[in-house]
């Protein structure tokens, strides 16, 4: 486990210096603004027109301004370009990453996105050997479902009893979630059961009336 020197009061104190998980109840700027006051890099990257796996590998690299390996198609590209080449380039004081919008897609499916998370959790595990800090704040996407009402209830169902849970995003059936906007997600959590069966009656009363 990394040890962060904490200069001052800041947002992440209570958070481990080396892990990954849901954003949840931080917001972006937030997140920024935590990096700058502890002298870290902010590292963001926001994935909502990615479809593929090659499209996820390009538009990490390219935002997070980063060379990957010519014509790579795997995520090796990504954790390359932030661990090695990085410590052999200087002393490094720690990073906060941000991945929203990370797709949930029959293209993308649970299996790539279990892949890229372990991305970040090994960068995590590298970085933590070093001595130095590494967040990283995940989000998901969601796709329009074609019922909307039905969706709400299987999701209700499926989380009324996982909101203790750290990472419980992989549990939400990816074919059939409702649109939902990036600031509701991190307002909202899509795992409060309450919300969603409230929006289950909403879209009844007005399927009914």
């Amino acid at each position: 486990m990394s040890i962060e020197i904490s200069t001052s009061d800041h947002p992440l104190r209570n958070v481990r210096s080396n892990l990954v998980q849901s954003i949840r109840a931080f917001h972006v700027e937030e997140l920024q603004n935590a990096a700058t006051q502890l002298g870290h890099h902010f590292l963001y990257a926001n994935l909502s027109q990615a479809q593929s796996r090659q499209d996820v590998i390009d538009m990490l690299c390219q935002q997070f301004m980063v060379t990957p390996a010519p014509s790579t198609k795997n995520f090796d590209a990504v954790y390359g370009s932030i661990t090695d080449p990085l410590h052999k380039s200087g002393p490094q004081p720690g990073f906060i990453v941000v991945v929203e919008q990370i797709p949930t897609s029959a293209r993308f499916d649970k299996e790539l996105r279990e892949l890229l998370l372990d991305v970040f959790r090994d960068a995590a595990d590298y970085w933590a050997d070093r001595k130095v800090a590494f967040r990283c704040f995940y989000s998901f996407s969601v796709a329009r479902a074609a019922q909307p009402g039905e969706a709400y209830r299987q999701i209700a169902a499926s989380v009324g009893n996982e909101a203790q849970e750290e990472v419980e995003e992989e549990k939400m059936p990816t074919d059939k979630i409702v649109d939902v906007s990036p600031l509701a997600l991190r307002m909202s959590s899509p795992f409060n059961a309450s919300y969603w069966l409230a929006a289950v009656n909403d879209s009844d009363s007005l399927a009914t009336a």
